[in-house]
């Protein structure tokens, strides 16, 4: 089979994607949304190998044969060819569903839902095997291939990955995320032959109408995290919060800014301090501050996430600058991190700040539950999306937090919400420092 020539030019992020698949890692899973060239360039690399070691074996497989048919086989891996190898001839064995090139080199393309196409893929060895649409594939079908991964040959025997990121109980986020093995929990012997990386439909925008990226945009909140940003979705038993409990409004424009505040009652600034020393220190939890208001009608209204990782003095001007951006009435710190050195920072940036320093004398979850309640009633709306925020309060559970991190934002937002709706509070403007709070008051 001969193909014609195509225009084509990898994106940045794919010629990135490139270089991890030249690297040292063994096992490479490329996560993201629908249509980001993921699969284009899996395919790539795979033929590029194909091409460059003579009578050596490579297999891609999906769940379901029929799709693997009408995505890859019809439509992906014809593309390929015309774009990055016009002028490399193979013969198309339909017998076998195998693309035969001229070294002898052949790619299998498989489905694993007949008993007797696996039987034929345990009877062969690959230099190189492909799951395509992972999350479709059980753990123990991947394990079933990786035995097949042992063709002996000049190349260095690799396992490819694609998926649009399932859920956080899969075994493609245990493996490669938290770098545990799915079934006895114990860490990956060598975590260095495990690759990551995320490549999303705005990567692909060059290849992508504009029609095709609004309609993902407009999915429901569950689909448009996984298809359009690539995320996992959280699944944690006894969740407090699920994305589908959000209400949302439009974030406000320069012209909407101001009549937004004047619905509110009563704004605050929360914020959760950590030890972070300054933008660099990655080792350190991020500094949470959220904004909240509450309208005549006692609806909660999450306003911005202004949450950073700074300096104290680099976190208490971002806190000042919300608290003046949104005429909040009221700052609200946590104390329980550098109690007395969170108060005299904030103050040394504005003397003058009407400040609330809260205690936590409660567990995390005691003081979440009152709030997830108020979103389970549709008291709360976000104006936007806050994706880092939102993931953290769906990691919340009757048991705990469940994320692997502080959960910085989460506990920003709980501090505000709760003092802007369950307290017993004064009246605006009738400013107390209490010095403490209790949500059994």
């Amino acid at each position: 089979m001969n193909t014609s020539r195509e225009a084509f030019r990898l994106t940045p992020i794919q010629e990135q994607a490139n270089r991890l698949l030249a690297g040292e890692a063994r096992h490479i899973f490329l996560k993201g949304g629908s249509r980001s060239g993921k699969t284009f360039v899996l395919l790539r690399a795979m033929i590029v190998r194909a091409l460059r070691v003579s009578r050596s074996r490579h297999g891609v497989f999906r769940h379901r044969q029929i799709a693997l048919r009408a995505s890859v086989i019809q439509d992906t891996f014809p593309k390929v060819m015309r774009c990055c190898f016009p002028e490399t001839r193979y013969r198309w064995d339909g017998s076998s569903n195998r693309a035969v090139f001229r070294n002898g080199s052949s790619i299998l393309f498989g489905g694993l839902d007949d008993a007797g196409r696996t039987e034929k893929i345990l009877g062969l060895e690959f230099a190189t095997i492909y799951l395509n649409e992972a999350s479709q594939i059980s753990y123990a079908a991947r394990n079933m291939l990786l035995t097949r991964l042992a063709q002996r040959s000049a190349l260095r025997t690799r396992e490819y990955i694609d998926a649009n990121p399932p859920t956080t109980d899969h075994w493609l986020y245990a493996l490669f995320e938290a770098g545990i093995e799915p079934r006895s929990g114990m860490r990956v012997a060598d975590p260095s032959l495990y690759a990551t990386m995320r490549l999303n439909p705005a990567d692909n925008r060059d290849n992508l109408s504009d029609t095709y990226l609004q309609q993902l945009e407009a999915l429901p909140e569950r689909e448009r995290k996984r298809f359009l940003l690539g995320e996992y979705l959280t699944v944690i038993e006894g969740a407090l919060w699920r994305l589908d409990m959000i209400r949302r409004e439009a974030p406000p424009d320069e012209a909407g800014h101001a009549a937004l505040i004047a619905r509110m009652r009563r704004i605050v600034v929360a914020v959760d301090p950590s030890g972070a020393s300054g933008p660099g220190d990655i080792g350190a939890d991020e500094i949470g501050i959220v904004v909240a208001g509450v309208d005549a009608e006692g609806i909660g209204h999450v306003l911005e996430d202004c949450s950073i990782r700074d300096s104290p003095m680099g976190w208490a001007r971002r806190v000042v600058t919300a608290a003046a951006h949104w005429r909040a009435d009221r700052i609200v710190a946590e104390r329980n991190f550098g109690g007395a050195l969170v108060e005299a920072t904030l103050r040394s940036v504005d003397p003058q700040a009407a400040l609330l320093m809260v205690t936590a004398s409660h567990g995390k979850v005691a003081r979440a539950e009152p709030v997830a309640a108020l979103y389970e009633q549709g008291r709360v709306i976000h104006h936007g999306r806050f994706p880092e925020l939102e993931s953290q309060l769906c990691l919340f559970s009757s048991r705990g937090f469940g994320g692997a991190t502080s959960p910085d934002r989460a506990d920003a937002l709980i501090w505000a919400l709760s003092e802007l709706m369950i307290m017993q509070k004064p009246g605006k403007g009738q400013w107390h420092d209490q010095g403490w709070f209790s949500l059994s008051r």
